[in-house]
C-alpha cells in the first residue's frame, strides 16, 4: 500500500519535470539521546546534473512511532527546510544546485535518553529539477 501512495504523490511530478530528477536512498542513522542531532548520510545523484532544484519528495520510515517534539530537516550543503511527517513535498530548497547532496537530520527535542532507541529504518528523496 505504502508504495502505491508514493507512485501516486510521485508520478504527476515526474510528469511535469521540465528536465530531470534523480533519486536517492539509505538506511538511517539511530537516535538514542533527546537533543542530539543526528544526521543521515549524503544522499546524491548517482550521475552529474546540472540546474537547480525545483520540488523534492521526501519519505522515511522509523522503527516505531515518532516521539513527542521530534524534528526532521532535509538540508543541503547550506540550506535547510523543516519537514513534517514520514512523506512529503517541499519547495524550500528551490534554486539549490540539483547536483548538490542532501541529507536528513532528526532532533528529539529534550533531555535524557530514548528509550527503546529510534532507528530511521531508511529515508529517500526523488528531486525535481530544471
Amino acid at each position: 500500500m505504502k508504495i502505491v501512495f508514493w507512485l501516486l504523490l510521485t508520478v504527476p511530478a515526474l510528469a511535469a519535470a521540465a528536465d530531470g530528477g534523480w533519486q536517492a536512498s539509505g538506511a538511517g542513522p539511530a537516535l538514542s539521546n533527546r537533543g542530539v542531532q543526528v544526521s543521515s548520510q549524503p544522499l546524491r545523484p548517482a550521475a552529474p546534473v546540472g540546474g537547480t532544484m525545483t520540488d523534492v519528495y521526501w519519505r522515511y520510515t522509523l522503527s516505531a512511532p515518532a516521539p513527542t517534539g521530534l524534528q526532521v530537516r532535509l538540508c543541503s550543503e547550506n540550506r535547510c527546510v523543516a519537514i513534517e511527517g514520514g512523506s512529503g513535498m517541499t519547495r524550500g530548497l528551490t534554486n539549490v544546485a540539483a547536483g548538490e547532496s542532501l541529507r536528513f537530520i532528526w532532533l528529539a527535542e529534550g533531555k535524557g535518553r530514548l528509550f527503546p532507541t529510534l532507528r530511521v529504518v531508511s529515508h529517500e528523496v526523488m528531486v525535481n529539477y530544471h
